[in-house]
């Protein structure tokens, strides 16, 4: 494993450098292909944005060498923009192997609020246990854990002006063999207060509960409003396309279903905003024939207008996957290609 020192190296080489990969005349919209995820292909993990110019990849599901079968991950890398490489070798290792983990940097801080945990008896459990990674000392320190309802796969959103990081929904457990028992989502809401160390203790009564259970759903944070887009409700083809909305700089308002609806309802999504437009990215549960179960689907939602727009295909669908947006392009690393676990090393950037 590299040292600290060499992990700061690798960050501090990147601060000052402008971010590439956004030609000022190149059509749009289109997609570019980036380097490879490093090591391992990679599903249902978590994608972050450190800061403009160093993303961040965590946890999640790999192949363990075997035809249609996976690991799950404690695995962090780390991705230059700039450079368009990624770190040399693993950064230290999230201190439990999780799926779905429920993530958010915060003040360039990692902040891993539980997920689901593999424990080999053929059904991923929610786990409360929660940590924050520190960039600058390349360690890991334990944090109160989930006081509500353990859970992975929450729809999650930062406060940047009060630090506060919302888990929406999420699922409590995924069975992986037929009778071994339901996906169970769930619509509770909770909060961690990264300034202070602690969840939040009480929040308004509007704000408790999502108006629907879901897991599996895109996710972002606009001019301090959250958004959850799609996802899935107690099943891979129970999909859905609400937009709900909790604004939260004033969370008296509680959470507002919005009329737009998504044009194709779908869960497993990825999303990311760019200049006032949400871009939702493929999904898991088609029903059509051919499609291996993944949608290719392309939606943009307009906040202001409260409308979607269908796009062009995505190059390669995918779900499980997990998107973030910086400067201009939204960038989509790894993913599955079929329902179920199909990870794939893929890496793209869309640009609207």
């Amino acid at each position: 494993m590299k040292s600290v020192t060499q992990t700061l190296g690798f960050l501090a080489a990147l601060q000052g450098v402008l971010v590439a990969g956004s030609p000022c005349n190149s059509p749009s919209p289109h997609w570019k292909t980036l380097s490879p995820i490093a090591l391992y292909p990679r599903q249902e993990h978590t994608t972050l944005a450190l800061n403009r110019t160093t993303l961040a990849i965590l946890g999640g599901i790999v192949p363990n060498g075997l035809p249609t079968q996976f690991n799950t991950t404690s695995l962090l890398q780390l991705y230059s923009i700039p450079t368009n490489k990624w770190h040399p070798a693993p950064l230290a290792p999230m201190p439990v192997a999780l799926n779905h983990p429920n993530a958010a940097a915060v003040d360039g801080k990692i902040y891993l609020l539980g997920g689901l945990d593999d424990r080999g008896d053929g059904i991923w459990r929610g786990t409360g246990r929660s940590w924050v990674y520190d960039p600058t000392t390349n360690t890991w320190a334990e944090l109160p854990g989930i006081p509500d309802v353990p859970r992975g796969s929450a729809a999650m959103g930062v406060d940047e002006r009060t630090g506060v990081v919302y888990l929406a929904g999420g699922m409590t457990q995924l069975p992986l063999i037929e009778g071994a028992g339901e996906q169970e989502s769930v619509d509770v809401v909770s909060a961690f207060d990264t300034r202070k160390g602690e969840w939040v203790a009480a929040l308004p009564a509007g704000v408790k509960a999502m108006p629907g259970r879901r897991d599996h759903a895109g996710a972002v944070v606009v001019d301090r409003v959250m958004y959850v887009l799609g996802g899935r409700d107690r099943g891979q083809h129970n999909v859905r396309g609400d937009v709900f909305a909790l604004d939260l700089g004033r969370l008296g308002k509680g959470w507002v279903t919005k009329a737009g609806k998504m044009p194709t309802p779908r869960g497993g999504v990825c999303a990311g905003a760019v200049a006032g437009k949400v871009y939702v990215f493929g999904g898991e549960g088609n029903p059509v024939e051919g499609s291996d179960g993944v949608f290719d689907q392309v939606e943009a939602y307009d906040i202001r207008k409260d409308t979607w727009e269908r796009l062009d295909k995505m190059e390669l669908p995918r779900h499980g996957t997990s998107a973030v947006a910086v400067g201009r392009g939204v960038y989509i690393p790894g993913g599955g290609i079929k329902l179920g676990g199909a990870p794939v090393d893929t890496f793209n950037v869309f640009y609207p």
